[in-house]
């Protein structure tokens, strides 16, 4: 069968290859296109657009850039119609996938959705949405079951893929890390803007804690010239590919809010969780977004486990006293141990990837058998 999945950032872009992995073990004459990044395509995708070209961040940045996502559009809408897929697997990424997702639907192609629109912290009228035009729902987050199914809407549930990624990690220690200080893991994020935000106050924060060895978790699809022209010279090692083999070897870690709270916190090291945008992308968020927590970890386990550091509270100092915290208090990294016990429960067994690609093809197959 023809699958066309669009993705539009770097954890979609992990996830969607770890399906596509799983697919090609129930269906070998799959065939894939979509938009996605280095992982979709190592898994044997034709590319149409990568990720990077895609990532806009805030309300601010998205009405900047508006002419270039109605293009891209357009762009997908043309690319599917004439690629005349099977299926349309849509990651993530609503404010992209839910633009097309109509057009797909009225086209009389399959819909699936894998990985839920946050539509449980914000604009919950997109539901409807989803119930009208999406064949069939897939999940990560163990409480989304219960969000759908008060609006009516079965949902496929298998736990979450990160589990998956994990899997592959190398235990080996990486090259340039030091034996007598305290490993910070960096991790600013996966957009340039995000990073642009977020890395100057971290490394301003690590510069005041001299037993510490900052890290810095690079993301392949940044280009290394972008990170050094921020480090300057600030005394820090910058590894890029590689964030499970850093967070692993860690003694805490600084995170931006998003993914890697999660897969931080499913390693078990302790965190702090940071997130900065522009004022006014901030000031419409705080009036539309209804939920406590802006992490993963807060958020499925439903507590206010790890510190969460947002917009004018994210500051160096701030960073210093909850860092030196994480590192001192051993009360509290045993809470955290066990609370990140509980989440590794809550997140379901390894295999999730391969437990949703079976369902999606067994699926697909009744479909084509009840159309014939």
């Amino acid at each position: 069968m023809k699958y066309y999945i669009i993705s539009g950032e770097a954890s979609g872009d992990l996830h969607a290859s770890n399906l596509m992995a799983g697919i090609l073990k129930y269906d070998d004459a799959a065939i894939f296109r979509g938009w996605g990044g280095d992982l979709m395509q190592q898994q044997g995708a034709t590319l149409v657009k990568h990720y990077r070209d895609l990532a806009f961040l805030g309300f601010v940045e998205v009405v900047a850039n508006l002419k270039t996502i109605a293009h891209n559009i357009r762009f997908c809408k043309q690319d599917i119609k004439a690629w005349k897929p099977d299926v349309v697997i849509f990651v993530d990424y609503p404010g992209f996938n839910l633009r097309i997702l109509p057009f797909v639907k009225k086209r009389g192609i399959t819909t699936f959705y894998y990985i839920s629109p946050q539509i449980w912290a914000w604009k919950q009228n997109r539901v409807q949405l989803i119930k009208k035009y999406v064949d069939e729902m897939f999940v990560i987050l163990p409480f989304e079951k219960a969000f759908y199914a008060q609006f009516g809407i079965h949902v496929h549930y298998e736990g979450h893929p990160l589990l998956d990624a994990f899997e592959k990690i190398e235990h080996s220690r990486p090259k340039g890390l030091p034996e007598n200080k305290k490993i910070i893991a960096l991790l600013p994020g996966s957009r340039k803007q995000e990073i642009k935000t977020m890395l100057p106050e971290m490394l301003k924060a690590i510069q005041k804690c001299p037993d510490c060895f900052p890290v810095i978790a690079g993301v392949s699809s940044v280009e290394p010239e972008f990170y050094t022209s921020i480090i300057g010279n600030t005394d820090v090692l910058f590894l890029a590919g590689n964030t499970y083999g850093i967070l692993k070897n860690a003694d805490a870690a600084i995170v931006t809010s998003g993914t890697a709270t999660l897969e931080a916190a499913l390693l078990n090291i302790p965190l702090l969780v940071c997130y900065k945008g522009s004022k006014i992308s901030y000031w419409i968020a705080r009036r539309l977004i209804h939920v406590k927590y802006i992490s993963l970890v807060n958020l499925i386990l439903n507590k206010p486990l790890v510190k969460e550091l947002i917009q004018d509270e994210m500051n160096a100092e701030n960073i210093v006293l909850e860092l030196q915290r994480l590192l001192s208090n051993n009360d509290l990294k045993e809470n955290m141990n066990i609370e990140f016990k509980e989440l590794n429960v809550l997140c379901g067994s390894t295999g999730a990837s391969t437990r949703i690609a079976a369902k999606m093809v067994q699926l697909l197959e009744k479909r084509f058998i009840s159309s014939n």
